[in-house]
């Protein structure tokens, strides 16, 4: 059943593609915002004066500093003002660090330009979830956002290219340019063609003392608390190598103008195993496939670290690539059932519960994300080690949060 009824009570007039492609565009504006960044670093660095090589990761990572903040304002603010004021809003923050960053004649500038960003593509990503659950439910539901889903993870394929593309042609201000124009158009889109699905009776006071008692509920809650803290530790690694993938590519491998294609497949390795994750889990269960791929993440990787070693921290390419994609194969059915387990014991916290949830992860991931990141020294040593540590740790955070759970099988 669905219900396909505005904040008025009118039919709404976007339906079909129209509206799973303005949901599509809403969740992967934060996707090309950071990887079409990666071929433009070494450029920002010089022109803006990056005190150090490694600090051009900042232009990556800060944009995850501002996530981790913006999610925990954004889900229950739209409960507030509303699904499409919320947006708006943040779409409005968005294309404000957009500009900061297009007239940046500072690294400092740049930093700040894409916190901002961060902050703003933050609502898009938390508040269009609530547009669907507004207006479809049951297998409408499931089938929009499966749609919705693969449009998301064809962009981060396409969007280093897409970069590398704008660089050669107009220079990597273009990149922000281009930025600006597509949340224009998102803007625009959500104005014109999609009515508001909150009614005014079900708006909910904006209260921080709600987010402060999601909090203490997820630290009080063994199962909300354990899969939260896998959920940051097997990101950490993963935001260390969206911040290096560059360097390793370009710098270390010298793939040069083939960078972004390698990217490309092993991001699509992941969303395979995420796609995959939606057909396995109603057979095995969410604890037992998560157990097994964080260990799997932990094996692979104390098994490529050890490797290594062999060809002094820079093993063969087609290698490092057989290993990272095996690992992102593993990292993908953990990223799909970790947010769920978490969630789980939250249902009476649900919107507060998700927003404190995504943005805890998050900032667990990011100073973790951010040691690793800058330890790169033209190796890949800490960026194995790091998927090591971290799938063990995602492993053991899981583990004991099952502990608590009576639902599943006997897998932790």
């Amino acid at each position: 059943m669905s219900t396909r009824l505005s904040a008025k009570g009118s039919t709404p007039a976007i339906r079909g593609a129209e509206f799973v492609s303005l949901i599509a565009l809403l969740m992967a504006l934060g996707a090309l915002s950071t990887n079409a960044m990666l071929p433009a670093l070494p450029m920002i660095g010089r022109e803006l004066g990056a005190p150090r090589p490694n600090d051009v990761q900042f232009v990556i990572t800060s944009v995850f500093l501002g996530l981790g903040i913006g999610q925990m304002l954004f889900g229950p603010l739209s409960d507030r003002i509303g699904r499409k004021s919320a947006i708006h809003a943040a779409l409005a923050l968005f294309m404000a660090g957009c500009l900061v960053s297009v007239f940046a004649t500072t690294f400092q500038a740049m930093i700040a330009g894409r916190v901002l960003q961060g902050i703003g593509v933050a609502g898009p990503r938390v508040v269009a979830m609530a547009l669907v659950r507004d207006q479809y439910e049951g297998a409408r539901m499931a089938r929009l956002m499966s749609t919705a889903l693969a449009v998301f993870i064809l962009v981060p394929t396409v969007a280093p290219a897409l970069g590398q593309v704008l660089v050669w042609l107009s220079g990597w201000r273009a990149i922000f340019t281009t930025f600006l124009l597509i949340a224009a158009i998102a803007f625009a889109w959500l104005a014109l063609r999609q009515p508001e699905t909150l009614p005014p009776d079900r708006r909910r006071a904006f209260s921080p003392s709600a987010i402060g008692r999601a909090v203490i509920e997820i630290v009080r809650i063994r199962a909300a608390l354990g899969y939260t803290l896998a959920t940051g530790f097997v990101f950490a690694p993963f935001l260390a190598y969206l911040s290096t993938a560059q360097q390793i590519f370009q710098e270390a491998y010298d793939t040069g103008a083939l960078f972004p294609a390698y990217f490309a497949v092993l991001i699509l390795a992941l969303g395979g195993a995420l796609l995959a994750n939606g057909r396995l889990v109603m057979r095995y269960g969410m604890r037992r496939i998560t157990s097994v791929a964080a260990l799997g993440v932990a094996l692979i990787s104390i098994t490529g670290w050890a490797g290594a070693f062999a060809f002094e921290g820079l093993p063969p390419l087609w290698l490092f690539l057989a290993w990272l994609m095996s690992v992102f194969v593993c990292v993908g059915f953990v990223f799909g059932n970790l947010s769920a387990l978490a969630m789980e014991p939250l249902g009476h916290l649900a919107g507060a519960g998700a927003a404190v949830v995504s943005s805890l992860s998050t900032l667990i991931a990011l100073p973790l994300g951010i040691l690793v990141g800058q330890r790169f020294d033209g190796t890949v040593y800490a960026l194995i080690g790091a998927f090591a540590i971290s799938g063990a740790a995602a492993f053991a955070a899981s583990a004991w949060a099952g502990r608590e759970s009576k639902r599943e099988s006997k897998w932790p």
